[in-house]
């Protein structure tokens, strides 16, 4: 690989001979501007705005233009003459752990490979410290005409060096973030972890570029005049997530199809560890939740289970329905106990009159007994006198 820049890296007093080599190259398909009547490329030609000829590179020059637009001219000579310690040194400040490098300063990457034999030894001495600290190097470089910082990390057996941009660089993101309050909830965490697990980890490796083997294939096929163009298939634009759990149940079912692996990923039970489980009952729970308001809360809550009619309406109605039926039954019970003690009541005045009669008929047969009883002794007396006046 070619070298764009040779220096060393200065580590303490330890000076390491060093050549940089580019660690990344763009694969990103080209195309030149044509003139549509002719097919003809156009070109850009750089142009001095003051005499309108066309420049060479040879004839080209660095400038710094001002706010009133005047250019003042700087050479290279000019740079080279700079107090710039860092011009063909990459000097190692401190080592810290990896963690402690936000991505987001990650700029170009490239490898630091041993300029001669005489370098492979502080090399491999300085490869094998960071290996065994497992922290990474923090240093200054200067490459195309300004200071960068850098981070020095071993790759297998090579010391990298990404660029890092200077922290005044990182925007702060200010006006990014919703601006609105989201509550998420554990289920919807869930069914969120339970995607994620499902989905798994890659390879980075397996990965490539499809659209660019899509653009390369139909350039083939134009080339050979073989190409027909078919009707452009349009995405439907994002929109509003209406339901986010379903969103989510279906999004584990298709990664787990996607996979080859069986079972259902949503409420029906598939999903990792309950998840979809989880996630059915947490959305019957947000169906049935009542709203609550300022005036007459209580009232209104109590009422929102009949408007949705879920199952609290349902328990409600049997309850009533139970308590009626007890009620019914009570009466009821109440009325037989009420006709049978009347029943009773007859029954026992009937008995007493009947004793009663029996008692005075009893009373008129002694009385009618004695009476004959005297008529029949008062005969007998007459009759013994009749004989003896005889």
């Amino acid at each position: 690989m070619r070298s764009i820049w040779n220096g060393a890296i200065s580590f303490g007093l330890v000076s390491i001979p060093i050549k940089l080599v580019n660690a990344t190259e763009s694969h990103s398909i080209s195309f030149r501007q044509i003139h549509l009547a002719d097919g003809g490329r156009v070109r850009y030609r750089k142009v001095c705005e003051l005499d309108g000829e066309e420049v060479s590179g040879a004839e080209i020059g660095k400038g710094y233009e001002e706010a009133d637009g005047s250019v003042i001219p700087i050479t290279d000579e000019d740079l080279a003459q700079l107090p710039l310690a860092t011009a063909k040194t990459i000097e190692i400040m401190s080592f810290v752990p990896a963690d402690e490098i936000d991505p987001l300063q990650m700029d170009a990457a490239y490898y630091l490979a041993a300029n001669g034999a005489t370098a492979a030894k502080p090399y491999t001495l300085l490869r094998e410290a960071l290996k065994r600290s497992r922290k990474v190097a923090i240093a200054k470089f200067a490459l195309r005409g300004r200071e960068r910082l850098g981070m020095l990390r071993v790759v297998d057996d090579v010391i990298a060096m990404h660029g890092l941009l200077w922290p005044d660089e990182i925007r702060v993101p200010e006006g990014v973030a919703p601006d609105v309050e989201v509550t998420v909830r554990d289920a919807e965490l869930d069914l969120a972890d339970a995607l994620m697990a499902t989905l798994g980890e890659v390879e980075l490796a397996s990965l490539h570029d499809d659209y660019r083997d899509a653009v390369e294939a139909m350039i083939a096929a134009k080339a050979g005049g073989a190409f027909e163009p078919a009707e452009a298939t349009v995405e439907p634009a994002g929109g509003q997530v209406i339901d986010l759990m379903a969103a989510l149940e279906k999004s584990v079912r298709a990664a787990k199809a996607s996979r080859g692996e069986g079972g259902d990923g949503g409420a029906d039970g598939g999903g990792d560890e309950g998840a979809g489980e989880t996630a059915a009952e947490s959305r019957t729970e947000a169906e049935v939740t009542p709203m609550r308001r300022r005036g007459g809360a209580g009232r209104k809550t109590a009422a929102a289970p009949k408007a949705v009619g879920g199952k609290k309406s349902t328990a409600a109605s049997a309850k009533k329905t139970a308590a009626a039926a007890k009620t019914t039954s009570k009466k009821k019970s109440t009325t037989a106990k009420s006709t049978t003690a009347k029943a009773g009541t007859g029954k026992t005045t009937a008995a007493g009159s009947g004793t009663t009669k029996s008692t005075a008929a009893k009373s008129t047969s002694s009385a009618s007994t004695k009476k004959a009883g005297t008529a029949a002794g008062a005969k007998k007396t007459a009759t013994p006198r009749k004989r003896a006046s005889a």
